[in-house]
């Protein structure tokens, strides 16, 4: 779709995906759909940004407006999206039974959890796989655990490697029967080098209860999703609208409690990320800010230039290369403290992971010289672009 001028199927999109009220919401998705619009490059714009259940939610009042082998698509994408929800959540709740029955605490989030939080109805949200929080000192056990189930891990490491990719990792994907990278056990937000150190003990600690396909679990509570889904779209350049669509729908909530979403950004220092994500919802779907957002926002010139800035690169659909050097200044650009920019440079330069251990095999006493080959790596790596 890159260099393809697709204003009007655009507008179309944004316009199903906003969060407004009904009646001026279909009044401006009716004046839309009496515009040309471009079907098969509408499907598969909001296939690519994971909102295709959103936009048949939005047009399906409007039959009269969509040719009928379009809707038939679109209807068919849904039910697809259906079968999919129903066999992750079959799975999900064979997981989640399986570990609990070991003693074993784990929290979905993302995917089915967020669907039924957020949505209230898993089929209105795509879902690929299955995501689970965990504590770190639990992931032998979960890993032994879910091979039980048939997973197999994609990644074979030593003990070695395994314990340095607990420190300097977050997550190991699984492949199952139903498909590869069926399930990704996370111990971390993000991977240690964006410096932003969540405490996965205290999102345990702070999580609510979710019913997915009338199974009770635990998943993270409303306000540390906010940030947690932040950082995530952050870490992507926001570069799916289905992630704005939860942080919008999300922030609208009446009882949100600003005071611990704010501290809680504050003590990350991610509170320009969580202005950026909530200006962007604004810009795109006309998205209500908060009083306390947009109070932080303004006090936050910076916050104002980069969601001008990533708003003109998703409309465009223009790419970002997350290994690229604009990449990794954008990264620190969107830290307000110093510090942490440092800190997100250091762990980008020195902190190893499973590309320098395939690169080169070390034995366990000269581990600490990895970090001499990821430095060299990265260097090269950046030359190219």
């Amino acid at each position: 779709m890159s260099g393809t001028t697709l204003d009007a199927e655009w507008q179309l999109l944004l316009a199903a995906c906003s969060d407004r009220c009904g009646s001026e919401k279909s009044a401006s998705l009716r004046m839309l759909l009496q515009q040309p619009v471009r079907w098969q490059a509408l499907l598969a714009l909001a296939d690519h940004h994971g909102v295709q259940p959103i936009l048949f939610q939005a047009v399906q009042s409007f039959k009269d407006a969509v040719p009928p082998a379009e809707m038939q698509a679109l209807e068919q994408s849904l039910q697809t999206n259906v079968h999919k929800s129903l066999l992750l959540a079959r799975e999900l709740i064979r997981i989640v039974d399986h570990l609990s029955s070991l003693n074993l605490e784990v929290m979905p989030y993302k995917g089915l959890a967020l669907a039924e939080l957020i949505y209230h109805d898993i089929a209105l949200r795509q879902s690929g796989d299955i995501d689970l929080l965990i504590r770190t000192d639990d992931f032998p056990r979960i890993r032994d655990a879910v091979r039980e189930l048939g997973y197999i891990p994609q990644t074979h490491f030593s003990e070695a490697e395994e314990r340095a990719y607990l420190k300097s990792g977050y997550e190991c994907a699984f492949d199952g029967a139903a498909g590869r990278n069926l399930l990704e056990v996370q111990w971390a937000i993000q991977p240690r080098f964006y410096a932003v150190d969540f405490d996965m003990y205290g999102l345990f600690q702070r999580a609510v209860t979710v019913t997915v396909a009338g199974r009770p679990m635990k998943t993270p509570s409303p306000a540390d999703l906010l940030v947690v889904l932040s950082a995530h779209a952050a870490k992507h350049a926001w570069s799916r609208l289905v992630w704005l669509c939860d942080i919008a729908r999300l922030a609208s909530a009446p009882d949100l409690p600003w005071d611990s979403i704010e501290s809680e950004a504050r003590r990350l220092g991610t509170v320009r990320i969580v202005c950026v994500s909530l200006l962007l919802a604004k810009r795109l779907f006309g998205a209500a800010m908060p009083a306390r957002a947009e109070r932080l926002a303004a006090a936050d010139s910076a916050s104002v230039l980069l969601a001008q800035e990533i708003q003109t690169r998703i409309t465009r659909d223009a790419a970002m290369d997350v290994e690229s050097a604009a990449y990794f200044r954008l990264m620190m650009r969107l830290r307000e403290r110093r510090a942490d920019r440092v800190r997100f440079l250091q762990r980008l330069i020195f902190t190893p992971g499973p590309g320098e251990w395939n690169a080169i095999r070390l034995p366990q006493p000269l581990f600490p010289l990895y970090r001499l080959v990821r430095f060299s790596r990265l260097a090269a790596r950046l030359m190219r672009t």
